[in-house]
């Protein structure tokens, strides 16, 4: 593989950021930091890695991406969350790769810590993304849960290792972030026309809370298990009926 570039995006991530950027030592040959004005010590612990720092506005999640994988210096792009850090044999994997000819995309496997636990089951482990890829034939998509759609044929390889993601410190964290990206999806699905069922909005956050829960093994996960398939089940309630709001709306 040839020279690669690291991109990650920003917004107040100094609890995290210095975590995220240690662990990539010996990996990149340029690091390119794209940040959404933080008020907070972002700017002053990338300067202290001497990373490149580049600040504008939020595009969203998809287009911030994209915008970013435009300032790499090589095209070759691993894609990393500030909230995220390369575990050690993960990174051996990375070298490795870097020292071969290979040039296919590659997947990784994230472990989420939550609230100080780490999740293995619930349906969130392994959580496989494709993050190393060719820029050229590369473009992130999506508004909230944003994909990377790849041009033409390509192969694809699982990395070993795990990419560790702390996304909860709190349980609040959880709550916030449901109430905020169902917001999001619902105006997503209001904007596209899609419209919802009384009945599916009443049972659909049972279902997502049993296939977490019991499909998906989150009782093994212990008490956070059970606290991750609720909240869970709660932002399916909030998307959908949020959207039926958005729809009331219109009719006034």
């Amino acid at each position: 593989m040839p020279e690669l570039s690291v991109v990650i995006i920003t917004k107040n991530e100094e609890r995290n950021i210095g975590r995220c950027l240690e662990s990539l030592k010996g990996i990149a040959d340029d690091i390119v930091v794209v940040d959404s004005f933080s008020t907070d010590k972002t700017a002053e612990i990338c300067a202290s890695f001497g990373v490149r720092f580049v600040q504008t506005e939020w595009k969203g999640y998809s287009e911030t991406k994209n915008y970013g994988n435009s300032l790499a210096k090589f095209d070759w792009i691993f894609s990393i969350d500030a909230d995220e850090e390369v575990s050690e044999e993960l990174k051996v994997s990375i070298q490795q790769i870097r020292k071969s000819s290979d040039s296919a995309n590659f997947r990784i496997c994230r472990m989420t810590n939550y609230c100080g636990h780490w999740i293995r089951h619930s349906g969130w482990y392994p959580d496989v993304k494709l993050r190393f890829f060719d820029r050229r034939v590369s473009q992130w998509e999506g508004l909230i849960h944003e994909r990377l759609n790849i041009q033409g044929e390509s192969s694809f390889a699982v990395l070993k290792g795990d990419c560790r993601h702390y996304s909860y410190y709190t349980i609040q964290d959880h709550v916030a972030q449901a109430n905020r990206f169902s917001t999001l999806a619902a105006e997503d699905l209001f904007a596209r026309n899609k419209k919802i069922g009384i009945l599916k909005t009443m049972i659909a956050p049972g279902f997502r809370f049993f296939r977490m829960y019991i499909l998906r093994a989150g009782f093994l996960d212990g008490y956070y298990g059970w606290v991750i398939a609720r909240i869970s089940a709660h932002a399916v309630f909030l998307k959908y009926t949020k959207l039926h709001q958005l729809y009331a709306q219109r009719q006034v």
